[in-house]
């Protein structure tokens, strides 16, 4: 019988150490090493090799030639759809991760009684509630009458062997994968070995049936999905579920999709009857604006393929402290240091004594560069306490230099900025634009000190 062997592996990165320390070598995380144990070495069992399958040549193809595209199973939420690209794809493994309490079981149940109104077959396994506490959850949302099969089980091979028995299913949803635990495995549920096995295993049987698989997954304190990160190379889709419990808010963005394009967002209001699809996102991130007052911006900004114009808000106070403070909402902090610098050295506006404030509004989170333009009229109009004109909107990525750069897909944004009732843009003085396209009053500008001139 060979010697059974133990490893440590670490629960952060799935980096595998022959003997414990405090800090993994891989990823540099402390105490993140657990011990487990190895049966023996790959490609033996019980200590006896296994005998090598004769191997055999590959038919290589060419680039060339058609090929149709993947097959969609709409689910009829069409914020979903929008963000997996017109639907789940047969045979295909999906990963959604976010916080706890954010709605990701609720935004699940929706779909499977979505599906199985239409006459699909879904099937939803729990790990981490019984079976009463979703029956529970399916009466408050009306979703009693929906005909979803339902069970609560964490072994991996009973809910194998349950999908396999009678029609298979077209949508399977697992909650969560951190809850899967195998037999051929000494470790505990939610350790690597744990995850990848199962994750492995869910993502075959999606494979070889045709099946919808939807996993659930932890995420770290930082925002990550849980886990090995293998674990998102192996899926086809990965989708994240942001927002803040504090607000009725949730955004589904995808940052991984084989079948389509990423960085969609779908945008969705939680409310005593579930998630609810919300048309226009923009009206939401708007809200209710003051027109007079002073460090308010619009950003025509690009979610995708689709245009949302977001509210920036700044304050700039002066400050008591030695070191004044930044406080950043919704934005990278770094970019705001770096637009500050900008703002300092090529427009003489100097906030080192000055605390600065900068929110997004409605909790949505950007990262696009295109918002230097908006994040400095907002912060140049609360220093100066000028108000900017409520039917403007902006755009454009400010440089090193003090230049703004053109941003694209400027005919959407200035599309969405006209049906929404605005009457200018602020814009850089490249960039693509259709003139006919739209009725908005072009304002371009060749750097941020023409911007900062123009609100004095």
């Amino acid at each position: 019988m060979a010697k059974r062997t133990t490893t440590y592996v670490c629960q952060s990165c799935g980096g595998i150490s022959p003997r414990w320390a405090g800090k993994c070598p891989a990823c540099e995380g402390w105490n993140t090493l657990v011990e487990e144990a190895d049966g023996g070495a790959m490609g033996t069992a019980h200590g006896v090799p296994k005998a090598q399958t004769k191997a055999k040549t590959l038919e290589l193809e060419t680039l060339s030639g058609s090929t149709e595209e993947a097959p969609r199973l709409p689910t009829g939420i069409a914020e979903l759809d929008r963000v997996t690209g017109g639907g789940l794809v047969p045979g295909s493994a999906l990963l959604i991760g976010g916080e706890p309490g954010i709605g990701k079981s609720t935004l699940l149940l929706q779909v499977s009684a979505a599906l199985a109104d239409k006459g699909r077959n879904a099937v939803y396994f729990s790990g981490e509630e019984a079976s009463a506490q979703i029956r529970l959850r399916a009466q408050r949302l009306g979703l009693t009458q929906s005909p979803v099969k339902l069970a609560a089980e964490t072994n991996l091979n009973n809910i194998l062997a349950t999908l396999g028995k009678g029609k298979t299913p077209d949508l399977v949803i697992i909650d969560s994968i951190q809850t899967l635990w195998t037999d051929g495995l000494d470790s505990s549920p939610g350790t690597v070995s744990q995850v990848r096995a199962a994750t492995q295993s869910m993502i075959r049987y999606a494979k070889l049936s045709g099946a919808a698989v939807l996993l659930v997954g932890h995420v770290t304190k930082d925002g990550q999905i849980a886990g090995p990160k293998v674990v998102e190379h192996m899926v086809d889709t990965v989708l994240y579920f942001e927002g803040d419990r504090g607000q009725p808010y949730r955004i589904l963005r995808t940052v991984k999709n084989r079948f389509g394009a990423t960085d969609e967002i779908g945008v969705f209001e939680m409310g005593q009857t579930g998630l609810k699809e919300v048309a226009n996102p923009s009206e939401l991130f708007l809200g209710d604006r003051g027109g007079e007052t002073p460090g308010a911006a619009v950003f025509a900004s690009m979610e995708g393929t689709r245009p949302i114009l977001v509210e920036l808000q700044a304050l700039v106070v002066p400050s008591a402290l030695g070191t004044p403070r930044r406080a950043v909402v919704g934005w990278d902090g770094s970019r705001l240091a770096q637009l500050l610098a900008v703002l300092e050295a090529r427009c003489g506006i100097t906030l080192s004594h000055h605390d600065v404030y900068l929110n997004v509004a409605g909790g949505l989170r950007i990262s696009e560069p295109a918002a230097d333009a908006a994040a400095a009229a907002a912060l140049v109009s609360s220093f100066s306490g000028v108000p900017l004109r409520p039917d403007s909107v902006y755009f454009g990525e400010v440089s090193l230099s003090g230049a703004l750069r053109p941003a694209g897909h400027g005919p959407a944004r200035l599309k969405e900025a006209g049906k929404l009732g605005f009457k200018r843009a602020v814009m850089p003085v490249g960039g693509e634009m259709e003139t006919g396209a739209s009725k908005i009053e072009i304002d371009r500008i060749a750097s941020v000190r023409e911007l900062v001139d123009r609100l004095k």
